[in-house]
């Protein structure tokens, strides 16, 4: 029977090479859009496309240091190095919140109907988006600089008290009673994003619901049933949403039980960045759902795959 270790081990690689997959090829679907099939392309797409280069290094920077600590090597990081890695991902996964919060945003912009007093903002949703991104790059930044010194090389194998410990990193007031008062911030900050997401999520549903009964009245039933391009691409952001709502939640539970926990277990530390990391690595193929050029794609892979299969059984 194969350690625990090894197991969670194994599960870090597939969910690293799942996630790093998925991310590099929307990234690639987008750019070949963006250069060969421009007739496709949606100003969303910039918006997704930054997401999925902000998943890509979540998931590696979140991920390395536990594989690395699964298979027993000893000492990877010290304190610059583990600098670097809890910088880059704590940047990259308040920008995944913060992206996410602004896909969910555009898209009710996008959505607002004609007599709606949020109608003035669709002409600038090219420039608010942008603005937004480069807000949001800022303030991740200026936040967790502040961090960067608080981090080093862990000093010892067994923790007792409160504060931030990762296989190789921990906080440098380590056991300090005030060590939770940043992390409060951060929660805080969060909480913002998530609110402001839950938020839209309602006012999407509202005007989707408010659509879907307005057509009833104009249309058949049959035509009523065929949701449009702008109802697809809604529910998928729903579901993106709702997607990050839940593994968000579920992750910070764990992450501020670990932190007042005294005794610290290593393997829970493992188990959670596999949930952190659960929507970065998910998000894309949602993603991809409503991308047409990924259904065409799809759709002539499966007609070439039957069409070969067919020429098979002729023979």
């Amino acid at each position: 029977m194969l350690p625990s270790n090894t197991i969670l081990g194994v599960c870090l690689i597939t969910q690293l090479c799942v996630g790093v997959t998925g991310n590099s090829l929307l990234f690639i679907l987008y750019i070949y859009t963006f250069f060969f099939k421009p007739h496709f392309k949606k100003l969303i797409d910039s918006v997704c496309m930054h997401l999925t280069i902000v998943n890509v290094l979540m998931i590696i920077f979140t991920l390395i240091s536990h594989i690395m600590s699964s298979f027993g090597v000893t000492k990877f990081l010290d304190d610059a190095g583990c600098r670097a890695v809890l910088f880059i991902f704590r940047v990259t996964r308040g920008m995944s919140i913060s992206t996410t919060s602004i896909l969910s945003t555009f898209q009710v912009i996008l959505i607002t109907p004609s007599n709606s007093r949020w109608v003035w903002l669709k002409p600038k949703l090219s420039k608010l988006t942008l603005s937004s991104l480069l807000c949001s790059w800022l303030i991740n930044l200026l936040i967790y600089t502040y961090m960067v010194p608080m981090v080093i090389a862990k000093t010892n194998s067994t923790h007792f008290g409160n504060g931030y410990v990762d296989p190789y990193c921990q906080n440098k007031h380590f056991g300090n009673q005030n060590s939770g008062s940043f992390s409060s911030i951060i929660f805080i900050r969060d909480l913002f994003y998530v609110a402001l997401m839950m938020w839209t999520s309602l006012y999407m549903v509202t005007v989707l619901y408010r659509h879907h009964k307005r057509v009833q009245h104009l249309h058949s039933t049959s035509l009523s049933n065929q949701p449009s391009p702008e109802h697809k691409a809604t529910q998928n952001i729903l579901l993106l949403v709702i997607c990050f709502a839940f593994f968000y939640w579920l992750n910070s539970f764990i992450t501020l039980s670990s932190f007042y926990v005294q005794a610290k277990i290593p393997n829970v530390e493992g188990i959670n960045a596999i949930l952190a990391t659960c929507y970065p690595t998910i998000c894309p193929f949602l993603l991809m759902k409503n991308n047409k050029l990924a259904w065409q794609l799809t759709s002539s892979f499966s007609e070439r795959r039957r069409t070969c299969f067919q020429s098979v059984l002729c023979v």
